[in-house]
């Protein structure tokens, strides 16, 4: 993906086509179209510009982990030894799949992971055996996800 440009300006009928494709990816372009009165190729030439811009790239299909039996999500702040750990633990929690984030922040932890689980017990045996044993992690909090209230992305 290319740079995103912070200054990419986007007008009322680019923002109509991103809307309907953010609500869902699949729907078909000459749909698009006919919604919000342009051609096809019109919102082809838009959707190229755009992409092109860094403002999005592609598209995804949203698996449902719960299908699948991942029932624990939890937020893991991760303490380090020092500072200049923090590039070789990253290396580590890339290798671990349950991690589907990781944020370097300010605070009290020097990295903050969201994790997926299958359930409490998965989750307990990803803290020991694998996450508090990466070299330079002191310590770790955990908070366990409940119940997910909010999803969205940024408005257009």
């Amino acid at each position: 993906m290319k740079k995103p440009n912070s200054s990419v300006k986007i007008d009322g009928i680019d923002k109509k086509i991103l809307r309907f494709l953010m609500e869902d990816a699949r729907r078909p372009i000459l749909e698009i179209a006919r919604n919000i009165g342009i051609s096809g190729a019109a919102i082809h030439q838009r959707l190229r510009k755009l992409e092109k811009s860094g403002l999005f790239s592609g598209s995804k299909f949203i698996i449902n982990p719960k299908v699948l039996g991942y029932t624990t999500m939890a937020y893991i702040g991760i303490f380090l030894d020092k500072a200049m750990a923090n590039p070789q633990a990253v290396q580590q929690l890339k290798k671990i799949p349950e991690v589907l984030e990781c944020h370097y922040t300010t605070g009290n932890w020097s990295i903050l992971i969201k994790v997926l689980c299958k359930d409490n017990e998965h989750l307990m045996v990803l803290l020991n055996k694998k996450i508090q044993q990466i070299e330079g992690v002191s310590r770790t909090e955990t908070f366990i996800s409940l119940n997910q209230q909010i999803d969205r992305q940024i408005s257009i």
